[in-house]
């Protein structure tokens, strides 16, 4: 029996671990694991956990108002601590590219706790775009002892760092996710779906806008939604904008944003709500990293708010397209899917290139004979 603890605290890492979480639980004859949390997302954790019926064993509560890097980075390795020296893992599990991620792969090394890396091999070839993001995951995966990864060019990346040992690509948990998710929503009905989101208008194309990252603070945000407000003209569309919690977002979406009548300015949504509108969207809008795997896998095209990307493969494949910042780029590219039928047809038949929902087990077989 090998004891396998897996170390999140974030929404991104909540959805990537959940699939394979339930597949080494499904697994009782081999192994034994433990959940720590770090709180470095809380309410937006904890609603993840709860739809895909997850509970944690250790919560170390991080999340405060105003909290910097340092205080997450310091905070979670000073948690890890007694946690790990208690439960001695046989691997621990870190996911991606947060702050968590790089405290947690620390702490196991000072440990002398083999690491396993999922949704390893990302890159953007910048170590400040994304950031902190790009360097935390360079350093895990400099750390850890297996490596997860998503893609073909993700592998590759490793290996040009050198990274050659216990690499497998697998493809992305987080189709497993929104596969798991979708059929978990069927299930329980969608009605009460409908009735949250009766406030827009599905006869029209809806775009689901998502944005937060750091390096888009200040000019990249404002020019965004002079774009979204530039779109939101066109009456035949309904812009669906759920807010990310930072002033430095809410602040320029509301000056720009909040007298357009046909776009919806909301609360962040809980997974389950944003998979289902994902799937009755036309197209997203986002400079978010997940959702450049997710909705590909719905047929969404993906118009991506950022000057580079580590998941460079949605590009390549079609499904995805850099706009960067600049308005009159994202509103140029955004018009051809709204205008163009062959546009919007190339975009949305292209192939997913970030797997087919077996992540999850594929990564779990390859333990069971590794460990």
């Amino acid at each position: 029996m090998k004891k396998i603890m897996f170390i999140y605290g974030t929404r991104p890492e909540a959805i990537k671990m959940a699939p394979l979480v339930k597949e080494f639980q499904k697994n009782v004859d081999k192994f034994e694991t433990v959940l720590c949390l770090t709180g470095q997302h809380r309410q937006m954790l904890d609603q993840i956990n709860d739809f895909f019926g997850i509970k944690g064993d250790y919560d170390l509560n991080l999340m405060k108002p105003n909290q910097t890097l340092f205080d997450i980075v310091s905070g979670c390795l000073l948690g890890l601590k007694d946690v790990l020296a208690k439960e001695k893992p046989d691997l621990i599990f870190v996911q991606g590219d947060t702050a968590t991620v790089l405290a947690g792969s620390l702490a196991a090394y000072f440990y002398k706790i083999p690491v396993a890396h999922l949704e390893a091999g990302l890159r953007s070839g910048d170590k400040y775009a994304p950031f902190p993001e790009e360097i935390n995951r360079i350093l895990t995966g400099h750390i850890a002892d297996y490596h997860f990864a998503p893609t073909d060019r993700a592998v590759n990346n490793l290996k040009i760092e050198n990274i050659t040992n216990n690499v497998y690509k697998v493809g992305n948990t987080v189709i497993d996710a929104l596969h798991l998710g979708l059929e978990l929503i069927k299930k329980s009905g969608e009605g009460k779906y409908r009735d949250f989101f009766n406030f827009i208008d599905f006869s029209k194309r809806v775009i689901l806008v998502t944005g937060h990252r750091r390096e888009n603070f200040g000019d990249g945000f404002e020019h965004m939604c002079k774009a979204i407000a530039y779109l939101a003209d066109n009456n035949d569309i309904e812009i669906v904008y759920p807010m990310h919690m930072n002033p430095n977002v809410r602040e320029p979406v509301m000056k720009h944003l909040s007298n357009k009548k046909n776009v919806h300015l909301i609360e962040p949504l809980d997974y389950p709500y944003l998979i289902w509108l994902m799937e009755k969207c036309f197209f997203v809008l986002t400079d978010s990293g997940g959702i450049q795997e997710e909705a590909p896998a719905l047929g969404k095209p993906v118009l991506v708010m950022r000057d580079v990307t580590e998941r460079q493969e949605g590009v390549e494949a079609g499904t995805a397209k850099l706009v960067g910042t600049k308005f009159d780029v994202i509103v140029n590219e955004a018009l051809k899917l709204i205008n163009n039928e062959n546009e919007y047809a190339n975009m949305s038949n292209a192939v997913n290139p970030y797997g087919d929902g077996t992540t999850s087990r594929q990564i779990v077989e390859i333990l069971r004979t590794k460990i």
